[in-house]
């Protein structure tokens, strides 16, 4: 098995690809070793020292290390845990994933379709790119939230992707929204 390594906006995360399927649909965002209980792979790399989020995409793992650890330490042991799951035949996930809860005013339930639409079909593949994902969480008075996952969560630059990119972009498309604002959980 080979697991290619990619590099991400944000310095403290890696992006692994292992060559195969992680989630296939959607992604799933663990910010601690108790949140991880639901993935068995996301529990492997939790328990390698330095590790404080691990992010599951389509096709990929992003891997966050606290500011004490080095990428030259880490890096292979989080290699090692990625192709021993996936030799053991055990599921990235240990059960059904939790439904996202999103505040949308029932009046706006189109507009709101529109921005997930413009999100998964412009903005998602190029931050999943990046090693992340953002998620819609809501539409109400003009106002998108967003979450933002993995490598995006944390990054240095994720404000001006949110601000300069993603709200210039729904602005532009739909002009009922007014700003976008960063939700957390």
């Amino acid at each position: 098995m080979f697991i290619e390594t990619d590099v991400t906006p944000n310095p403290a995360t890696l992006k692994f690809l292992p060559g195969r399927e992680v989630l296939g649909q959607g992604s799933a965002d663990f910010d601690s070793a108790d949140a991880a209980a639901a993935s068995p792979l996301a529990e492997a790399l939790f328990a390698l020292p330095g590790v404080v989020r691990v992010f599951l995409g389509a096709d990929f793992v992003s891997v966050t290390r606290n500011d004490g650890t080095e990428w030259t330490s880490l890096k292979p042991q989080v290699l090692g845990a990625i192709m021993e799951h996936y030799l053991s035949g055990r599921p990235v996930m240990a059960g059904a994933q939790a439904e996202v809860d999103e505040d949308v005013d029932p009046a706006d339930r189109e507009i709101a379709d529109q921005i997930k639409e413009l999100l998964d079909m412009r903005v998602r593949p190029a931050v999943a790119g990046d090693g992340g994902d953002i998620v819609f969480r809501g539409f109400r008075d003009g106002i998108v939230s967003l979450h933002m996952q993995g490598a995006c969560s944390g990054c240095p630059s994720s404000t001006a992707t949110l601000k300069m990119g993603i709200e210039n972009l729904l602005k532009h498309y739909v002009p009922e929204v007014k700003s976008v604002r960063q939700v957390m959980a």
